[in-house]
């Protein structure tokens, strides 16, 4: 093992040896190295005649570049997005993530998270967190309904086990937050760390948790950790803000999660991917939220040697992220309009969703499928009672030309996020069609 990796591993140790625990293999080898990168950033403050470091090109003490491919970024010097990006990502960046976070988090303050590392992308987030917490043949625990990606990096890229619980209750009124709790409780029984992934706003459903069953879940994980269970808790946070009932808790339950035992690692994995509507930006983030051991221990060094690793498992895959997206999201968020823009894209969402339900109200829909529980994100969906979903997609796609998800054989995904409002009924009059034509 590097003595760079052995270094960190020895403060997690001290500061809480339950998250060392808790770390894969490559998270546990994983560290960021002092070579030509660390060099580099001394010569950077120090070099003032000559600074012969750096792997870019240079030309009258500014970042060479070509005027055909600089000249379409308005608004933003050369120098502010052709250098490379450090691995843990732009420092006013993280800087200004994490203020946001405590900002739409309320039950951050007083706590202590560590500074977000920048991820190419909420899925290169997952992806880290696998590589952090996942060795072949874990278990993670997911529910029924969750993003197919998980798949993917979980089971092939990762090798770990997925294990499913059912995602809400028998009469669509809510999660079936006895079938979480079974599902890690058996887990916890085998003696082994459990891993669990909370997906809210939820992809499929565009369900989140009511603050009653947000503080259900916390509490039963809470609960596991006290009975001497390691819990690894990723909170993918890709729709998060997306609100849009009073009921409907307004947090990530990464800030119940966080600092709530030591034996609870939460890691919130977010972006701006769907907050700030930039999907082909790739910018995501990796937040770390622990418990010391002893109350007076200082989480900074602990904090510090994570967001090291996680670094460390960025520049091994993918160096760094793009710098020209760092710079445009920063400068986004730094204008003065910025909030009052992301109120009226959420307005104009949440006015799609509520048409939706106003729709589905009528009863003629009722014996061609049922409405799962909705109330935030991007996406609804139904449960078809008669037809196959991949039949009825087919159908309505080569026969009517609308296009929907079909998911497992009785589940359609509507995502009214790319839809206009007034082609709400006209969509769900279309389906009903379907639906009759295939019976």
């Amino acid at each position: 093992m590097n003595v760079l990796a052995e270094e960190s591993n020895a403060v997690i140790k001290q500061l809480n040896p339950y998250v060392y625990d808790m770390l894969s293999r490559m998270g546990k080898e994983l560290f960021f190295p002092r070579g030509i990168l660390t060099q580099s950033a001394e010569a950077k403050q120090k070099a003032h005649k000559i600074n012969a470091t750096i792997g870019i090109a240079k030309e009258k003490g500014k970042v060479m570049s070509l005027s055909s491919i600089t000249s379409p970024v308005g608004g933003l010097e050369p120098d502010a997005f052709l250098p490379y990006a450090p691995s843990f990502g732009l420092p006013t960046l993280r800087e200004q993530w994490q203020k946001s976070l405590f900002e739409k988090n309320s039950s951050l303050e007083g706590k202590c998270v560590s500074l977000p590392v920048v991820t190419s992308g909420i899925t290169h987030a997952v992806s880290t967190f696998a590589d952090m917490w996942m060795d072949p043949g874990d278990v993670v625990i997911l529910p029924d309904m969750m993003w197919g990606n998980y798949n993917m990096t979980f089971g092939v890229r990762n090798q770990a086990r997925v294990v499913t619980y059912n995602t809400f209750n028998a009469d669509l009124t809510g999660l079936d937050i006895e079938a979480f709790e079974k599902a890690v409780r058996d887990r916890a029984a085998t003696g082994k760390k459990i891993i669990t992934i909370l997906n809210f706003p939820n992809n499929p459903s565009g369900y989140s948790p009511t603050v009653a069953e947000a503080e259900k879940i916390t509490a039963i994980l809470v609960d596991i950790a006290q009975k001497g269970s390691n819990v690894v808790v990723g909170c993918d946070d890709a729709y998060f803000g997306l609100f849009f009932e009073e009921e409907t808790m307004k947090e990530s339950i990464f800030s119940l999660l966080a600092g709530s035992h030591e034996r609870i690692a939460a890691v919130k994995l977010d972006g701006a991917t769907k907050e700030d509507y930039v999907w082909g930006l790739r910018t995501g983030f990796v937040t770390y939220g622990f418990c010391a051991s002893q109350a007076s221990q200082d989480l900074g060094p602990l904090y510090a040697a994570m967001e090291q690793k996680t670094a460390g498992c960025i520049r091994g895959n993918s160096s760094n992220v793009s710098h020209l997206s760092q710079s445009i999201l920063l400068k986004g968020m730094e204008a003065a309009g910025y909030g009052d823009e992301k109120k009226e894209k959420f307005d104009i969402l949440k006015s799609r969703a509520q048409a939706i339900k106003s729709v589905l109200k009528d009863p003629v829909y009722r014996d061609a499928w049922d409405v799962y529980p909705f109330n935030s994100g991007y996406f609804m969906c139904v449960r078809l009672k008669d037809v196959d979903a991949e039949t009825l997609r087919l159908h309505l796609l080569d026969t009517y030309g609308v296009g929907l998800i079909a998911i497992g054989q009785r589940n359609i995904r509507v995502a009214f996020s790319c839809m206009e409002e007034d082609e709400v009924k006209v969509l769900f009059d279309i389906l009903l069609k379907g639906i009759k034509d295939l019976k």
